[in-house]
């Protein structure tokens, strides 16, 4: 391992995670440099998750190693848990506060001063174009306008790099689109951001780099045109159809075609 990292914001070799008969990680390694957006592409159960809170410093892993931001992930946690932020799959807002009321809490729990948290507040309402809907309960929002008020609230202190799991699953179409041009401008504005899908086409949409996750392991890594080229592509063109009574013949017409 680097000393120093060289530019990697994440480094893990060889991560292990084991629940009692079930190794949701079985040898993930990963590298992912400092301003990219790297996405992490699997279906559930694949160990998305689980690598994520190893990174977060939530969960200890059981073998292996993981630096984030240069910090160890069993020593450095402290460091690490001030400098990163987390959005899992479900929002962690509460629906009895307004949308600007929620976002001031998240201020005064990271340590901002009053002033400063409503400062912060109207900033990323702005920002995340929820102005209009600063003042209402969060139980009416909808599910793309909590998402977005969910992210805001991860960064109401910048992180220098933002675990985003699954931050469009089960969304309709038009939120999906508006929470991808959030991703993209945070990482604009120089945040490292390590995204978790179900969804090739948000990996591809977002990503600078992707690894595909399956049973606790990477299957293969890769920018989206190398990972497209590594599986190739078939072409079809023509098709014939052969109209007979007698299904012999129908068989030998498929045989020769």
């Amino acid at each position: 391992m680097s000393k120093n990292g060289d530019g990697l914001a994440v480094e893990a070799h060889g991560l292990v995670k084991v629940y009692g008969d079930t190794r949701a990680l079985d040898g993930i390694d990963l590298a992912v440099r400092r301003g990219q957006v790297f996405g992490f592409l699997g279906p559930n159960g694949a160990g998305k998750t689980t690598t994520i809170q190893i990174l977060a410093t939530l969960v200890r892993p059981d073998g292996g190693t993981a630096r984030v931001l240069g910090f160890d992930v069993l020593h450095g946690r402290r460091e690490i848990r001030s400098r990163v932020a987390v959005t899992g799959q479900f929002a962690s807002l509460d629906d009895d506060l307004t949308g600007y009321e929620n976002l001031v809490v998240f201020g005064r729990l990271r340590g901002l001063s009053r002033a400063a948290s409503r400062r912060r507040a109207d900033e990323l309402l702005t920002a995340f174009d929820l102005t209009g809907s600063a003042g209402r309960p969060v139980r009416g929002y909808s599910g793309g306008m909590r998402r977005r008020l969910d992210i805001g609230a991860s960064l109401i202190v910048t992180p220098d790099l933002l675990f985003l799991d699954e931050p469009t699953t089960g969304m309709d179409p038009r939120s999906q689109i508006q929470v991808w041009e959030l991703v993209r401008r945070i990482a604009a504005a120089g945040t490292t951001v390590l995204l978790t899908t179900q969804y090739l086409e948000e990996a591809d949409r977002l990503a600078d780099r992707i690894a595909v996750v399956d049973h606790g392991r990477i299957a293969a890594e890769g920018t989206s045109a190398q990972l497209k080229a590594q599986v190739g592509a078939g072409t079809l063109h023509e098709v014939f159809f052969a109209l007979t009574g007698d299904p012999a013949g129908a068989d030998r017409a498929e045989a020769a075609s």
